[in-house]
């Protein structure tokens, strides 16, 4: 009898101790990010990404606070903690980690961008501008201009499963070259690119022949799948 009454005792204390540990911030796609952005008085936005990525593009009234700088902790702590806070990085990791932080910290409510800049940018809230920044379209189609099919990899250096793929992609661009001509673009440097073809997630996959798409790719891909398609 008593180990029947302990025993959703203990279920109790796992379950409370779970609803404890859970994820105490919100992360939210890019449109209702920015509603809430607009609805709060003085928002506190952070900016979780490196100095030099802020520098190149950032939300309005965004303060940089740099994730995977030591002093993260200590500048975060100079912000209130009884007031809404929103996190983004550029594509939702650091973002996570810095809002998983921030809960712990005390911060009340927190908010974090899902996808980071990349579906800030993709759901057109950055701001418009006529500026080409990287490749244009034309260049673009120029490297299409072939009878062998053509991979091009959208990557960045911050991006995890990008460096993942480095290796064997270097390797592929070597060893099927009388095949396939595979090409490598880094998506910081060709945002103008990224925007014309709807770019959401890295890495980015397009495989043309005959300068038409035959299959696209976002995301972790391995070598044997990829191949595959190949």
């Amino acid at each position: 009898m008593k180990i029947r009454m302990i025993f959703p005792v203990l279920v109790c204390f796992f379950l409370s101790c779970q609803a404890q540990t859970s994820k105490k911030y919100e992360s939210i796609p890019a449109l209702a990010f920015a509603e809430k952005i607009k609805n709060t008085p003085q928002p506190q936005i952070l900016d979780v990404r490196t100095p030099e990525e802020f520098n190149d593009q950032h939300l309005d009234n965004a303060n940089n606070v740099n994730w995977n700088s030591e002093d993260f902790a200590t500048k975060a702590a100079a912000y209130d903690q009884s007031k809404p806070v929103f996190v983004y990085c550029m594509s939702g990791g650091r973002s996570k980690q810095a809002a998983e932080k921030l809960s712990e910290m005390g911060f009340k409510t927190v908010y974090e961008l899902q996808g980071g800049i990349i579906k800030w940018n993709a759901a057109g809230l950055a701001p418009k501008s006529d500026r080409i920044i990287g490749m244009c379209s034309q260049e673009y189609e120029e490297l299409l201009n072939t009878d062998k099919k053509v991979l091009v990899d959208f990557y960045a250096e911050w991006c995890g499963p990008c460096k993942k793929m480095a290796p064997y992609l270097t390797k592929m661009q070597s060893d099927l070259k009388d095949k396939v001509v595979i090409i490598r673009l880094n998506a910081d440097e060709n945002k103008t690119l990224m925007s014309q073809l709807k770019i959401e997630e890295l890495p980015a996959l397009f495989l043309y022949e005959n300068k038409t798409v035959k299959w696209q790719h976002t995301g972790f891909i391995s070598e044997e799948d990829l191949k595959k398609q190949l």
